[in-house]
């Protein structure tokens, strides 16, 4: 079995800072987009929302009508009932038969009138209904229009990155695997930790990218010998000298430039 090359830490340590400016432009990219994923997440939910609520109240309007339709048909029904009660009173033989008759002719009249109140509460009912399904479409269409331009403007920017993204998310994981894992491992661990991501930094003017504190000469002169890795006491973040800096950004601006 071949015996691996052994990588220098100067290697490691362009190869960390590849990995570094690799992951900050997939940051940029992503920072492009903002909120508006979330913006459009949230739009879609509130169409879906107020679609739901149409629905709903154009299935309660079908059954407020059924049911008008059904106080209607008992009203047919009671007249029906009081028509023929009325005929019975007409061969009636006593009082007593005529008086439960009446009292039938009554009760059916009775439901007459709590029906049409029925009706009427039914129809007040409907136009109420029909009064907030206006103002909710008008709302849908409004919050469809919003989520169509906001839908485009992220399709657009998506379209200008989306492939680069890709290719350099893959790059990413390229570069990766030329770092031993506890070294990714230390790297992810500080750009989850620090708001900007910067977990490899160049010393730029005697501090750390970034950072007011001072790095010692002594400090200094070991981290541009390469050959150790070196992190910030104060934030933690791996740092190597500005001419590898330098170089290796030059070479990735033109890696990043090839993407486009």
């Amino acid at each position: 079995m071949a015996k691996k090359t052994e990588v220098s830490v100067e290697e490691r340590l362009r190869a960390l800072f590849d990995l570094q400016l690799i992951d900050s432009r997939i940051d940029d990219i992503k920072s492009v987009r903002g909120e508006l994923p979330l913006e459009v997440e949230d739009l879609e939910d509130e169409v879906a929302g107020l679609q739901t609520r149409v629905d709903n109240l154009n299935g309660e309007l079908q059954e407020l009508d059924q049911g008008i339709k059904d106080k209607k048909n008992s009203i047919e029904e009671s007249k029906a009932l009081i028509k023929k009660y009325n005929d019975q009173q007409k061969n009636v033989r006593n009082n007593r038969e005529y008086n439960s008759i009446s009292k039938e002719i009554e009760f059916q009249e009775l439901e007459i009138q709590l029906a049409e109140k029925h009706i009427k509460e039914f129809k007040a009912q409907i136009e109420q209904k029909k009064e907030v399904i206006k103002q909710s479409k008008e709302t849908l269409g409004e919050r469809e229009e919003h989520l169509k331009h906001k839908k485009n403007e992220l399709d657009s920017i998506l379209a200008e990155t989306e492939k680069e993204e890709a290719t350099l998310i893959e790059k990413s994981k390229e570069f990766e695997k030329k770092i031993e894992e506890r070294l990714v491992n230390a790297y992810k661990r500080i750009r989850g930790s620090v708001k900007n991501g910067l977990a490899v930094v160049p010393v730029e003017r005697g501090a750390s990218g970034g950072s007011f504190f001072t790095i010692p000469p002594q400090v200094q002169m070991e981290i541009a010998a390469r050959k150790r890795i070196m992190t910030d006491e104060h934030s933690g973040r791996i740092l190597v000298d500005a001419a590898l800096a330098q170089e290796e950004k030059e070479k990735m601006d033109q890696l990043f430039e090839s993407l486009k």
